[in-house]
């Protein structure tokens, strides 16, 4: 958890900036660590970062073009040397709010930089509180309580002002089993619905996710959301059209078990191997989940399963153009496409000393 100190001092940072721009992990957490900042501060931008794993130096035009004086980071476990190096140009200040775990970065460099992560407060630890969960902790506005459910939720992470929720929407809660995990309400509730729906609507164009943020900022509770409106109408169509190619794909994933592995490939316009990563370690928690979006030479592989990040660890050191990283039990990977089916075979051997 951030300290009260850290806490006060990222809300200077917030008060100080009039033109903030913030920049996001293109997935619910970091578009509601986004929306809890912009509707307590009432200004600033937002940019969902698509660049995979790093905050590469071509965003750093935005902050230039939009004429931000403060730039925000939201979610990303990297930031590519040469933002930092763009931005630190700029003389405008880097506030970086993260809870993944930090590993080979020099940032003493930097004087501009603030870094803001639970991972870094006592010693090298695994801090599964959601940037989202962070930012309501700074910002505290009962009003933007179901925005914080959502991130939370998407992130698997439970909120401990569930309760608090409830009161507010109880019907957003309903669900006829017991709710006993993160993802019970993710995948089995109506406030689940609306955080899936957020997911789905990242992967719009960047003119449709600006149209989403500005509608969101503007809604009152998650009431709001599928409402018909002119102002959410792009995104309620998208969401119908990603969730029945999504479907089709979580049935196609459900026929690829093999033992304790299920290994799905594909291929398209619809980059959401994370979201189907997640549904399928949901309906099937015993087993490793791996599912790899194959776009033209590099694919991109979402793991998830019980200590996934060591198994990636030692998979990895077979492939010198691979990359990846993230949480314990779930993390995503690069390689090359061509070295998808050595990855698999490479991950079904380090599975099974792992039984």
């Amino acid at each position: 958890m951030l300290t009260n100190k850290q806490i006060e001092e990222i809300k200077e940072h917030l008060e100080k900036a009039q033109n903030p721009l913030f920049f996001y992990d293109n997935d619910a957490d970091g578009l509601c660590s986004f929306l809890l900042l912009r509707r307590y501060l009432g200004r600033g931008k937002g940019v969902a970062v698509k660049s995979y794993p790093d905050l590469n130096a071509q965003y750093a035009k935005k902050a230039q073009e939009l004429k931000a004086d403060a730039v925000f980071v939201l979610d990303k476990p990297l930031i590519a040397k040469e933002f930092m190096d763009e931005i630190d140009k700029m003389q405008l200040p880097l506030v970086w709010i993260d809870h993944h775990l930090i590993n080979n970065i020099s940032w003493k460099e930097y004087s501009n930089l603030h870094i803001y992560n639970p991972t870094l407060n006592e010693g090298k630890y695994e801090s599964n509180e959601p940037v989202t969960y962070l930012t309501y902790k700074i910002t505290e506005r009962k009003e933007d309580l179901w925005l914080a459910v959502i991130g939370c939720i998407a992130d698997n992470f439970m909120p401990p002002y569930l309760s608090d929720f409830e009161e507010l929407w109880p019907d957003f809660l309903m669900k006829k089993e017991k709710i006993e995990s993160p993802f019970d309400i993710y995948y089995g509730t109506e406030i689940g619905k609306v955080a899936r729906a957020f997911s789905f609507g990242l992967k719009d164009s960047i003119t449709h996710v600006v149209q989403m943020q500005n509608f969101l900022i503007s809604c009152k509770g998650p009431g709001d959301v599928f409402m018909e409106l002119e102002g959410n109408k792009n995104f309620r169509e998208k969401y119908n059209n990603i969730r029945k190619k999504y479907l089709d794909l979580l049935e196609r994933a459900k026929e690829c078990r093999k033992d304790k592995l299920i290994f799905f490939d594909y291929a398209g316009d619809l980059s959401i191997s994370a979201d189907l990563a997640n549904e399928l370690s949901y309906l099937y928690s015993d087993v490793y989940i791996a599912v790899a979006y194959k776009k033209g030479a590099i694919s991109n592989v979402s793991l998830r399963g019980k200590k996934v990040r060591q198994v990636l660890e030692k998979v990895l050191n077979q492939f010198s153009d691979g990359s990846g990283g993230g949480h314990e039990n779930a993390v995503g990977a690069r390689i090359k496409t061509e070295d998808l089916i050595k990855f698999k075979e490479v991950l079904e051997e380090e599975i099974r000393k792992n039984e």
